[in-house]
């Protein structure tokens, strides 16, 4: 495992989380239904005015096909990103635990050598920490 996957990993959550709310609006979008009210004469004599309301879906049926193609492309994106997700969970759990909360802090929650040391506790200082990490990554 190399440390593009890794920061790879906070973009593949995000982009998760991005398609699922593009995909929500996709299918809200095909849910819709308009609804207007027109004037109009009457049919009949002696041709008054009347009120008639209309409902409507708000898109042509060729743009259902469109959409149709837009979420699978969605669905793929998201299968995608899920993907990248599970491979660096599964290689996180064979991390031993101090290297995970290593890792979770400085890559998934960005703070500094100086701030995962003191997170780390037990005198670990910013220089071990970071050589401890390059020397895990080294191995891996």
């Amino acid at each position: 495992m190399d440390k593009q996957i890794l920061y790879q990993y906070i973009d593949a959550c995000e982009l998760v989380k991005e398609t699922e709310e593009e995909i929500e609006r996709l299918q809200r979008r095909r849910r819709e239904t308009v609804t207007d009210k027109v004037r109009m004469s009457d049919y009949d004599f002696p041709f008054g005015e009347i009120s008639c309301t209309i409902h409507g879906v708000p898109y042509d049926a060729l743009d259902h096909d469109a959409l149709d193609r837009k979420e699978h492309i969605l669905e793929q994106r998201k299968a995608a990103a899920e993907a990248i997700k599970i491979q660096v969970e599964e290689w996180l759990v064979t991390v031993p635990p101090r290297m995970q909360r290593i890792i979770r802090y400085k890559v998934f929650e960005g703070m500094t050598w100086g701030q995962v040391a003191a997170k780390m506790g037990r005198k670990a200082t910013e220089a071990s920490v970071k050589m401890e990490f390059q020397r895990f990554m080294a191995e891996k």
